[in-house]
């Protein structure tokens, strides 16, 4: 059977976890997924100090997040955002942006023409539409 040809960057993932077999027992005690490590993997590098933390949790934790300091989390956001690619997340902006203009437009044509006058009046009809006319 041949095996197909994967991305490079999943290949390394693979490498990595073989690596660092703490990973398999995250997913098999069901405190991560393979999609979440990957991401995790993706956007913070092998170097990250989260790779080493995972061998020292207990199991007796239950939620080890909630454990985290402020100044951590924001150490981690910062190495994130020194590490991203601005020529992508530019064109991912730039999609967003689109998007958001192209359902604006469609709201735009199912909810009719605006006056800047004023409120909008709902359509003038009779003001009784059912007086009755003496003889």
């Amino acid at each position: 059977m041949t095996e197909k040809k994967l991305h490079p960057s999943i290949q390394k993932f693979k490498e990595f976890v073989k690596n660092n077999p703490n990973l398999i027992q995250e997913v098999r005690k069901g405190k991560s997924t393979w999609q979440e490590l990957y991401e995790d993997w993706y956007l913070l590098g092998e170097e990250d100090q989260r790779w080493e933390r995972l061998g020292e949790e207990t199991e007796t934790e239950s939620s080890p997040k909630q454990t985290e300091s402020k100044g951590d989390f924001m150490s981690n956001m910062m190495g994130m955002f020194k590490k991203m690619d601005q020529n992508q997340i530019q064109s991912h902006l730039n999609n967003l942006s689109q998007a958001i203009g192209a359902i604006q437009g469609l709201l735009s044509q199912f909810q009719g023409p605006k006056s800047t006058n004023g409120p909008v009046n709902p359509p003038e009809g009779p003001r009784n539409p059912f007086s009755f006319r003496k003889d």
